[in-house]
């Protein structure tokens, strides 16, 4: 799956999520147990949306660092 297409996938996960914690709400209550978990789904789902966009994609050199710890390109000394 790509980047973009997690992010689409995510975004309407996000949607769904928040239709579904509204109904919740409207059945049991705004100050329901189960009125708050819904929408602790949604925030869930809005921080690992956030976290998707703060990573960067690694570049082939850290890809190949992340297969390949002991390659002598890889080796970082302390000083």
């Amino acid at each position: 799956m790509s980047e973009i297409q997690a992010k689409v996938d995510i975004e309407e996960k996000i949607q769904e999520e928040v239709e579904q914690a509204r109904a919740v709400c409207d059945v049991s209550g705004s100050n329901s147990a189960e009125c708050a978990a819904a929408w602790d789904a949604v925030e869930e789902l809005q921080a690992e949306a956030s976290h998707q966009r703060q990573s960067k994609p690694k570049n082939a050199f850290e890809q190949y660092c992340d297969d390949n710890p002991d390659a002598a390109e890889c080796r970082v000394y302390d000083e």
